[in-house]
């Protein structure tokens, strides 16, 4: 079992940037893929990036682990205010669609960005 916490989230103005960041525990945290989805108000749950456990990324932000440490990053540049959403961290240890919400099985609570224009 793997509990994941997100921390990171704020309000930041259009062009800036935010870290956020995914802590997890339990064993093994090597072996997960962990991927970042976003929701916004009235919105549905939307694929943000992915790394796999061999460190393969895909996705529109910068995307990085450090095993060491338990914790995945996503890395926000240049940000816009439709990126305001609550971005939820999650992960699987099976292999599936990256994008997909039905192929990871333990999630986090979420951390809320707010990008002002």
């Amino acid at each position: 079992q793997v509990q994941l916490v997100e921390s990171g989230g704020g309000l930041v103005q259009a062009g800036g940037s935010l870290r956020l960041s995914c802590a997890a525990s339990g064993r093994a945290f090597s072996d997960y893929t962990v991927a970042w989805f976003r929701q916004a108000p009235g919105k549905e749950r939307e694929f943000v990036a992915a790394i796999t456990w061999s460190g393969s990324t895909t996705g529109r932000f910068i995307i990085s682990r450090d095993n060491a440490k338990n914790t995945v990053y996503l890395q926000m540049n240049s940000l816009k205010p439709e990126d305001t959403a609550v971005y939820r961290c999650a992960a699987t240890r099976r292999l599936v669609s990256l994008s997909s919400v039905l192929g990871y099985d333990y999630w986090g609570q979420g951390t809320q960005v707010t990008v002002s224009s």
